[in-house]
């Protein structure tokens, strides 16, 4: 891509409204070939931005969902156990290096990308990645900073085209400073509402336009509350979703009731969004 506007053009194009900062952040990402670390609460579309950035690039999508005790097993390589052991019980094995050959290596995403050898390179993302270990982000530098991965027993794979990588975090925790040098950084804000409408409008082309209005500027009012999670753009999706299913088209307090559930996920925020539904809906 030619320009921030190009990206931006090309995220429309497969319906992810990009802002001019995002849209900057990828363009810069790409043209250096750097990773980028998105961060941002949950529910603005960090995820969905790498997904659609793959769309638009027409190039296959990877994806390794962090968490707590995380692996290089489950997210660079290992070996093929149950294979071996077979090898070994039909006598194939002539010593400990015939174990360790490529026959026996499975890839996981990250080892994955840096091996694909497709016309385009793949965008990987590493979804989460507040979510797993400090060690884990350890694992991470040498790929990160030079798109390959060392098995001890086979050598270092080096991307001959380099994946585009991008990294989400909800600041759960504070990521190590090493792996935020080796990346670009860009904050996605909840979006306003006429952003938010017109995001809202794509995912929900069902609902009727003052619908999707109220909607859209109730919950970014209701993100000014006392919350344990403010709705992101998903449960904001999910509520018009629901709200269209049932025949409404404009934004009420009856059907602001019943369809809570889509934008409360704990049971304080429930009762906290609810107290605030008679002076921010319709009557």
């Amino acid at each position: 891509m030619k320009s921030p506007e190009e990206v931006g053009r090309r995220l429309d194009a497969v319906d992810y409204l990009a802002d001019e900062g995002l849209a900057m952040a990828v363009f810069l990402a790409l043209r250096l070939g750097k990773p980028l670390l998105l961060e941002g609460e949950p529910g603005v579309g960090k995820t969905a931005a790498a997904k659609a950035l793959a769309q638009a690039l027409d190039t296959p999508f990877i994806r390794l969902q962090c968490y707590e005790g995380l692996t290089a097993g489950e997210a660079l390589y290992e070996w093929n156990y149950q294979r071996q052991l077979l090898h070994i019980r039909l006598g194939q094995a002539t010593d400990d290096a015939s174990l360790f050959t490529e026959d026996f290596l499975l890839e996981r995403p990250i080892l994955r990308a840096v091996r694909h050898d497709g016309p385009t390179p793949p965008v990987l993302l590493i979804d989460e990645i507040d979510r797993a270990d400090d060690e884990f982000e350890a694992l991470l530098f040498e790929f990160l900073g030079e798109a390959a991965v060392t098995v001890p027993e086979l050598g270092t794979f080096a991307a001959t085209r380099p994946p585009v990588v991008v990294l989400t975090s909800n600041r759960s925790r504070d990521l190590h400073d090493a792996l935020r040098r080796r990346c670009l950084y860009h904050w996605i804000e909840f979006p306003q509402p006429v952003q938010a409408a017109a995001i809202v409008r794509r995912a929900v082309p069902a609902a009727s336009a003052p619908l999707v209005r109220d909607a859209t500027e109730f919950i970014g009012r209701v993100r000014g509350l006392d919350l344990e999670k403010a709705p992101g753009l998903a449960e904001t999706i999910d509520w018009v979703s629901a709200l269209a299913a049932l025949g409404a088209t404009e934004l009420v307090a009856g059907d602001t009731l019943r369809t809570l559930g889509t934008i409360a996920k704990t049971p304080d925020d429930r009762l906290t969004i609810a107290a605030a539904v008679p002076q921010e809906s319709h009557p």
